[in-house]
C-alpha cells in the first residue's frame, strides 16, 4: 500500500531554515510527481511546490518562489522541501503528495499526515 511519511519539521527562527523530507513505499517512485501543500485551521490547502517524476519540472507558487527548494533521489524513494528565509506565516502543517502520474499537473490521490513547521522568535 502508498505510505508518505513526513519528517523534518519544528521549529525555526524567523530567516531560518528547515529542511522536510517525505519517505515513500508502496509505489514506482521515480513514476509519479510529487507536491508540498501546507493548510492552516480553517483556510484551504496551498500548493507550495512540485516536482516531476524524472525532477525535470518544477513549480512554486509565487509566495514561496526563492526561498523554497524542491528535489526528490529517485534512489532513495524521498522527496524533500528545503525552506529558507522562513517567516512566521510559513507557520502550518506541510504534507507531501503523490500524482496519479508523471506529470506536476495532475490529480494527487496519497497524502501523507503531515508534518508541523513553527516559526516563531
Amino acid at each position: 500500500q502508498v505510505q508518505l511519511v513526513e519528517s523534518g519539521g519544528g521549529l525555526a527562527q524567523p530567516g531560518g531554515s528547515l529542511r522536510l523530507s517525505c519517505a515513500a513505499s508502496g509505489f514506482t517512485f521515480s513514476n509519479y510527481a510529487m507536491s508540498w501543500a501546507r493548510q492552516a485551521p480553517g483556510k484551504g490547502l496551498e500548493w507550495v511546490s512540485g516536482i516531476s517524476g524524472d525532477g525535470s519540472d518544477t513549480y512554486y507558487p509565487d509566495s514561496v518562489k526563492g526561498r523554497f527548494t524542491i528535489s526528490r533521489d529517485n534512489a532513495k524513494n524521498t522527496l524533500y522541501l528545503q525552506m529558507n528565509s522562513l517567516k512566521p506565516e510559513d507557520t502550518v502543517l506541510y504534507y507531501c503528495a503523490k500524482a496519479t502520474g508523471g506529470s506536476v499537473h495532475l490529480p494527487y490521490d496519497y497524502w501523507g499526515q503531515g508534518t508541523q513547521v513553527t516559526v516563531s522568535s
